[in-house]
């Protein structure tokens, strides 16, 4: 999706033009793939713009980063704050919020020991990432032929930016092939997540999502479902998944920031119940929770103003 540039970003402290938001060619991360970024989303409420569980996410940034051996100089409340400015300042109802830190110029070569780190966090309007009807009419899915790397290889724990080569080859290769999204297998073939979501496939009345052991990111809207899910006495167990377990799952969803709650109709061409009964009923209490209406949550919903 295209972006609609907003006023300003911040940099490193301090609020600057969007324009003006660059880095030099020869940018650490830049070459070597070593940032790591969230993706997260402000929604309009009775109260004005608020960050869906912002706190939580900003922590997973830290997490990612200590992976890495990355030092943010900005601690959690700090960098939740600054987020908070962003989107006061971009004057939008709702949005889309980017942070990323990132090894920046002065250093070249593999060694981060030397490197400074840069943080920036910016927004913009966007709409739903798998389409505006994916909840309801749901999205076509296909087994990639990438598979997704292992706890060993390139640390799936950390949201970093050089994972997701992984992630745009499989969504390519499943676009060009006439698909809306990919499904990666481990190197295991067990399934672990799509290309930027967490995977929920109801089996025998319960729900199933991967471990984190399987490659999956431990996901924050993931556990949001999790606790809606709860809330409606639906099971849900973290449990392996095989292909087949897609191919005749009485209904499948997938879940995440930019995707939220997005149903799915089909996997590998074999038709799936869409939306299942479960798949409507969290998507509907996802919507609500977001926006702040679910007193229950209400903590989640952290207002800019």
């Amino acid at each position: 999706m295209p972006i609609t540039p907003t006023a300003k970003i911040w940099m490193n402290g301090a609020l600057i033009d969007w324009d003006d938001a660059k880095i030099h060619v020869l940018t650490h991360s830049l070459h070597y793939g070593m940032g790591v970024f969230e993706g997260i989303r402000a929604y309009e409420t009775s109260r004005g713009p608020a960050v869906f569980r912002l706190t939580d996410h900003i922590a997973r940034l830290h997490n990612s980063a200590r992976i890495l051996m990355m030092p943010l100089e900005q601690s959690v409340d700090e960098l939740v704050e600054a987020t908070k400015l962003v989107v006061r300042e971009s004057g939008l109802p709702s949005c889309y919020i980017r942070p990323i830190a990132y090894f920046g110029y002065g250093e070249m070569g593999l060694n981060t020991l030397p490197c400074t780190v840069d943080v920036a966090i910016a927004c913009w309007p966007w709409g739903a990432y798998l389409g505006d009807d994916a909840a309801t009419k749901g999205v076509r899915m296909k087994i990639s032929s990438w598979v997704r790397h292992g706890h060993n290889a390139m640390p799936p724990a950390s949201k970093t930016t050089g994972n997701y080569v992984n992630s745009s080859l499989a969504k390519v290769e499943a676009l060009k092939a006439g698909y809306d999204e990919a499904i990666l297998l481990n190197t295991e073939g067990l399934v672990s997540e799509c290309t930027g979501e967490n995977i929920f496939v109801a089996r025998n009345g319960k729900l199933i999502t991967p471990p984190i052991s399987a490659g999956a990111l431990e996901g924050i809207t993931q556990s949001t479902v999790m606790a809606i899910a709860a809330d409606h006495d639906f099971e849900v167990v973290i449990g392996d998944l095989t292909r087949s377990d897609l191919y005749v799952a009485e209904e499948m969803f997938v879940v995440g920031t930019a995707a939220e709650v997005s149903a799915v109709n089909s996997v590998d061409d074999r038709p799936l119940p869409c939306p299942g009964p479960m798949t409507a009923v969290i998507a509907e209490q996802y919507g609500r929770t977001v926006r702040g209406e679910v007193d229950k949550y209400k903590d989640w919903v952290e207002h800019v103003g």
